[in-house]
Parts: C-alpha cells; structure tokens; sequence
C-alpha cells in the first residue's frame, strides 16, 4: 500500500471554494480505486497550507488512478473547478508506505 500526501498552498479567501474542492475529490478517488482519508484545512498557524491523504493498493494502481481521472468527466469538472476559482496556488506530492507491528 502507498498513501499520497499532498500539501497544498491555497488562497487562505477563497477557504470556501477549496473546501468545496476537497469535496468533490473524496468519492472520485474512491470511484477510481483509492481510499481517501480526508482533507485537512487550516485551523491553527499557517492559514494557507492545507493537506489531502489517500491510498492505492499499489503505486501502479495510483498510476493507472492518475490516468483515468483525466479522462474522466466529474474529474476534468474538478480540475477545471480549482483552475476558475484559483483556490489553489501550487501544491506538492509525496508518496509513504505504512509500517505495521
């Protein structure tokens, strides 16, 4: 299993329209395969970072999530949602493993 982490910079005026962003994301990641943990907005400190966690079974089944959401229709609404609002300024990646007892 591989879990996503990605830490965004948004536009801490436009909380509203990420927030709705990160709606839209949750069940599109678990109709593409994923299990998505959640979006993490700002509550304290930094009032323009916010964090997004999910996991594929593998990270050649994140690849082949990564294809499909684009050229999936709700998913191209979603890119095109955060592109029009500009509640997201950037955004960065990274990819963990869990370790269990």
């Amino acid at each position: 299993m591989i879990t996503c982490y990605l830490k965004y910079i948004i536009d801490p005026f436009k909380l509203k329209e990420f927030e709705h962003y990160g709606r839209l994301w949750i069940p599109l990641v678990e109709k593409l395969g994923g299990q998505h943990h959640g979006y993490f907005l700002p509550s304290e400190g930094a009032n323009d970072v916010a964090l997004a966690l999910f996991s594929f079974p593998s990270l050649a089944e994140y690849e082949l999530y990564r294809q499909r959401s684009f050229q999936d229709a709700d998913c191209l609404a979603a890119f095109k949602y955060a592109e029009e609002t500009r509640c997201v300024i950037s955004y960065e990646r990274s990819f963990f493993r869990p370790v269990f007892d």
